[in-house]
């Protein structure tokens, strides 16, 4: 048994993503970050940087006590060893699938979520900051579709890096992106959208938050005010 300590976000829906598609056993304790919930010092102890998501595996392979990750990427590679599904069965593979896994984590990711923040939720219009991460949202996008020209998908064959990569295209229209400017991508992006496992993932993703961005001042002082003295 997996327990998944989730919200409704791009980082979240990785997870769940890899939990439905491998059928692993798994139970969801909500986080509620515009509530403050992620720092709770029981969710601290197995995510020290405050954030979901974060797992305990119940029953790690090696047995012996249940093991926590934090860092979503590094809960994909996990889940991928664990179940020997979707992280790549060569070492071509593996790397492959890994430099693509990486890129998110350090690119599409970072910079989306910095368009989201000076696009939508920043409290200034700036235009500078507004057009830089629109402008490397949409250079990123730019890698992805020259990728799956040839591809079906970032590394063949569907993986932990699409589904990285996927819950991080889904608000295309709210980082001002046209994705008709990026056939492969669309035609990518509309294939994993039907998958039974997507479907499933974000049905319980409405099921639990109905209402999902930042809709509260409180929850903006929550989430964009933190410093080094959040951490305690």
């Amino acid at each position: 048994m997996i327990d998944l300590y989730y919200w409704t976000t791009p980082n979240g829906h990785k997870i769940t993503l890899m939990l439905e598609e491998t059928g692993l056993d798994y139970s969801v304790i909500p986080v509620n970050i515009g509530t403050g919930a992620q720092f709770e010092p029981d969710f601290l102890k197995i995510a020290p940087n405050n954030r979901i998501p974060a797992i305990v595996d119940q029953l790690p392979a090696e047995g012996g006590a249940p093991l926590s990750l934090f860092e979503s990427g590094a809960i994909l590679q996990y889940l991928a060893e664990k179940t020997g599904r979707y992280g790549g069965s060569s070492i071509r593979e593996r790397w492959d699938i890994t430099q693509w896994l990486m890129w998110q984590m350090g690119g599409l990711g970072p910079m989306c979520g910095q368009n989201h923040h000076f696009v939508t939720y920043a409290p200034e219009r700036i235009p500078y900051a507004m057009e830089r991460y629109i402008n490397e949202s949409a250079r990123l996008y730019a890698v992805m579709n020259k990728c799956l020209q040839e591809r079906e998908f970032l590394a063949g064959e569907y993986s932990i890096a699409d589904m990285a990569c996927y819950p991080w295209i889904v608000p295309y229209e709210r980082q001002q992106q046209d994705i008709n400017d990026f056939p492969h991508l669309k035609r990518w992006f509309e294939a994993i959208k039907n998958r039974p496992a997507t479907v499933a993932a974000y049905a319980l993703a409405d099921a639990i938050n109905d209402q999902p961005g930042v809709n509260d001042e409180q929850a903006r002082r929550i989430l964009f005010n933190q410093s080094a003295r959040t951490i305690k």
